[in-house]
């Protein structure tokens, strides 16, 4: 996990540039990102204009309405989520790959010696039969 000096608090977030780490760079939904209009084919400006304050006002509208009513559950719930993940993996999951470890760890040793008792004296008698070949 996180050090706890470095989690941002609520005092500390950077409410200018919410994505410092750049994760929806992808994300694009600006005006222009979606709409284009060919050289030769142009609506009236006055369209143009009005249909890029509708689309802004709109999507801006929206997504403050959503994040209004959601937002605060949806990040609980996330949080949660990653709670309970975080608790599989420290109280669950590795304990359980250490017993696997510790415990295949004796397997190891006699599959080990099972190869080494069986295929040892096999490849030092190939080896032997083709260092008679000469050239």
């Amino acid at each position: 996990m996180s050090d706890p000096a470095t989690v941002p608090s609520s005092d500390h977030i950077d409410l200018v540039n919410r994505d410092p780490t750049n994760i929806y760079h992808y994300l694009t939904v600006d005006f222009e990102e979606i709409f284009a209009e060919p050289d030769g084919t142009h609506s009236i400006d006055c369209v143009w204009t009005n249909s890029y304050k509708c689309f802004t006002c709109g999507k801006n509208l929206c997504y403050k309405i959503l994040t209004l009513l959601c937002g605060i559950f949806v990040a609980l719930c996330w949080g949660c989520e990653f709670a309970g993940i975080a608790f599989s993996h420290i109280w669950h999951y590795t304990p359980m790959y250490k017993a696997c470890e510790i415990n295949l760890g004796c397997f190891k040793k006699f599959y080990s010696t099972c190869i080494h008792c069986l295929c040892d004296p096999m490849c030092e008698a190939c080896s032997l039969f083709f260092t008679a070949f000469k050239k």
